[in-house]
């Protein structure tokens, strides 16, 4: 049997829809809750290799999918990193204070040793999985940086003057973010990730002028890095909109995820062949099953004869039936 989500990417293969959704292992999956309740401390969840082996497998054992994403988060990279990270029930993640010193000094064996149960997940996964795609993921450098100096989502509370006033600080911070993600982009490769996506998810917070220096610039070392290990890089730049083309042009990604904003007509036409992933809202999952059938085969059609990996816009919402996603993907696989 082939892998289908790879072939999508690396030889645009347009003869079959590979499935795939962000955060398909989650709090819609009631074996997932259950599991969760048992361990309300979400990093240490994060580091169980066994749990992480067991979350990541449920989605495609119920739903037969093409492709896991590996059962993580973005902010363990800021943990790794020695940070100290909560996450509040119906609040987020809090981060504690920045030590600057200690970061730009961080030994990479001290942070390899630090997030080991999350390499050792990954390959206890592979070890499970038959022509199926294992997908690793880091967060994007820009998108840290605005946890990490935050200190928690900017949801609620963001001022990019106030995030950009230290130049000294950004600058060595961001370096050592861009360093510490190819890294962790590597152990997670070596454990037998067969792709990369990249998670930009507050790129859409940037002002224009400054998505070169925070979005563009630090993605295109990510991402050329990625490339240089023969692994292909998806990339996700959320709610930067027309910007999707400047982005594809200078970044070059192996696959483009569209968030849910994006007109998937005009995206075709702008990109000359680049995969694309993703699109569909993940509110419209939470509709009748004719406006859900409707709006998938929609953009079923708009890439028709085109490499394109079906997703959503952004992750399953927590208050998503399993069946509906069963639905989904029977319409996806019966369509000819």
């Amino acid at each position: 049997m082939e892998n289908h989500l790879l072939n999508c990417i690396t030889q645009k293969k347009t003869n079959y829809v590979p499935i795939w959704f962000m955060r398909q292992a989650g709090r819609y999956l009631p074996e997932f809750r259950e599991i969760r309740k048992k361990n309300p401390n979400f990093i240490k969840l994060c580091l169980n290799s066994n749990l992480i082996n067991k979350i990541t497998l449920q989605p495609i054992k119920r739903f037969g999918l093409d492709g896991v994403i590996i059962f993580s988060d973005i902010l363990m990279i800021p943990y790794g990193l020695g940070q100290k990270i909560e996450f509040k029930k119906g609040y987020g993640p809090i981060l504690g204070d920045i030590n600057l010193n200690n970061i730009i000094n961080i030994d990479p064996i001290n942070f390899i040793q630090r997030l080991q149960p999350i390499y050792k997940g990954i390959k206890k996964v592979k070890n499970n999985l038959k022509e199926k795609s294992l997908i690793g993921f880091v967060g994007a450098p820009w998108t840290l940086l605005l946890y990490m100096l935050n200190k928690g989502s900017p949801k609620n509370n963001f001022d990019f003057s106030k995030i950009n006033e230290d130049k000294y600080v950004i600058r060595k911070l961001l370096k050592k973010i861009e360093e510490i993600i190819c890294l962790h982009a590597d152990k997670q490769i070596e454990a037998g990730a067969d792709l990369i996506q990249i998670f930009d998810s507050w790129a859409g917070l940037l002002p224009k002028k400054e998505l070169s220096n925070y979005c563009y610039t630090p993605t295109l070392k990510i991402v050329q890095h990625i490339k240089s290990k023969k692994i292909p890089a998806i990339c996700f730049p959320k709610g930067i909109r027309k910007n999707y083309v400047d982005f594809c042009s200078i970044v070059k990604p192996d696959c483009i995820s569209i968030d849910h904003e994006i007109d998937p007509k005009w995206i075709k036409e702008k990109l000359n062949g680049t995969p694309i992933q993703g699109g569909l809202n993940p509110k419209i999952l939470l509709e009748d099953s004719e406006k859900i059938k409707k709006n998938t085969e929609n953009y079923l059609n708009i890439f028709k004869d085109y490499p394109y990996i079906f997703n959503l816009g952004h992750g399953v919402l927590p208050g998503t039936k399993p069946e509906t996603i069963e639905y989904v993907v029977q319409i996806i696989r019966n369509k000819k």
